[in-house]
């Protein structure tokens, strides 16, 4: 689950991460309100107004300004709020800017100049370890500095077995040229950061850039923070922070009705039970041709009425040319996947167009095969895998 800025700098706060402060706002005169406050409270004067959406390039698209009175706070906030914000990580539509973050000024004069770092904490799956990635070129696109001066960045691996060790914080420090008061603000910034990481069951931070301040203060002054789904169950706090506006609509649908959806851009749709048969079933379509416009995992319990449900659900998809259906009945019996086809053939009427291909295999495959063919409905049955990707191939050809 992704977060807005304003969300996950609140987690890392939490946790100990000195963090730009500032406050959320979904109108110019909440923008305004807010930049008097901030005011008051840090004594800055200049205020950063940045678009909450979730995606980067932000300040490419113009949702990130800088305002230097009260008067450019509201009149900025007021063009952000309500704009389609294109960056390079969103569609050629956009995003709509529902609320921003009224930030303070953090670049402000003193004995040294600021600098700005790249921090991020994931897992490494070729390792099966957390580590920290981090360069001294923040602010920037990291695929930019990883393609162009890849010796520029850094990785520390944590063992699981001792966490992240004093000595690894220092590590970091040191690579990234900090020495007095900045180098210990920095150790204690990266023992907090992966603190947090580990305690909030995330699965990415991403803080670009770290900022060390004129006055040797380091900050996170941006934060991309990715919960894991499947820890949201003990999560209840940060589940309620999902904003349902920054999702896809019909992956949300999907999610409420229990099933597990992801938008893809191809004209196959598939229909599977398990993750690593929905893996499988991409893998075949794509060897025959086809482009997968899918991940659909209907769950150990295919009956009729989630049958019906998934496939209302894809075909809201208008770019679909044809279904395929792939279930292994183990937990499911294969006749019961069969019926829930035809019922929902039957209820939805006209609204299926396009040709269904259905390969059930395991409990019950031969009543399901029949209840298949017998229904009178065009609907193809399939036996073998290969023999169901063969079919879509002919009906697409």
């Amino acid at each position: 689950m992704n977060l807005h800025e304003y969300q996950g700098k609140e987690i890392l706060s939490s946790f100990g991460v000195r963090v730009q402060r500032g406050i959320v706002a979904q109108t110019a005169d909440e923008a305004l309100a807010a930049a008097k406050k901030l005011t008051e409270e840090t004594g800055t004067g200049w205020h950063v107004i940045k678009a909450q959406v979730h995606a980067g390039g932000r300040g490419k698209g113009g949702g990130v300004k800088l305002a230097k009175n009260l008067d450019e706070v509201r009149e900025i906030a007021d063009q952000i709020i309500g704009m389609n914000l294109i960056t390079p990580q969103t569609s050629a539509e956009g995003k709509k800017v529902h609320q921003v973050l009224i930030a303070e000024d953090v670049y402000y004069p003193g004995d040294s100049e600021p600098e700005e770092y790249y921090m991020s904490v994931l897992l490494n799956r070729g390792t099966g370890r957390n580590m920290i990635m981090y360069s001294t070129e923040g602010g920037m696109d990291i695929e930019a500095v990883a393609e162009e001066t890849p010796h520029l960045i850094f990785t520390e691996e944590i063992d699981p077995a001792t966490g992240l060790l004093p000595f690894q914080a220092r590590k970091v420090a040191f690579n990234l040229g900090l020495s007095g008061a900045a180098f210990k603000e920095m150790t204690k910034f990266v023992t907090a950061l992966y603190k947090a990481y580990t305690d909030s069951d995330s699965s990415l931070f991403e803080i670009n850039p770290v900022l060390k301040t004129s006055d040797d203060k380091i900050m996170a002054v941006d934060a991309k923070v990715t919960i894991d789904d499947n820890a949201l169950f003990r999560r209840k706090d940060y589940a309620a922070m999902r904003d349902v506006r920054e999702e896809n609509p019909v992956e949300v649908e999907a999610k409420e009705v229990g099933l597990n959806y992801v938008d893809l851009d191809g004209y196959v749709v598939f229909m599977v039970n398990g993750a690593g048969l929905s893996i499988a079933t991409m893998d075949l379509i794509k060897m025959a041709g086809g482009e997968p416009a899918n991940f659909l995992d209907v769950g150990g319990t295919a009956d009729a009425k989630r049958v019906e449900e998934a496939f209302r659900i894809i075909l809201k998809d208008p770019n679909v040319k044809a279904i395929l259906i792939n279930i292994f009945g183990g937990i499911v019996r294969c006749d019961r996947v069969a019926q829930g086809v035809v019922d929902a053939y039957k209820n939805m009427g006209d609204a299926i167009n396009v040709p269904i291909i259905v390969r059930l295999q395991g409990t019950n495959a031969d009543l399901a095969k029949e209840l298949i063919d017998n229904s009178g409905l065009d609907v193809q049955s399939a036996v073998q895998f290969q023999e169901a990707a063969d079919k879509v191939q002919t009906v697409l050809a």
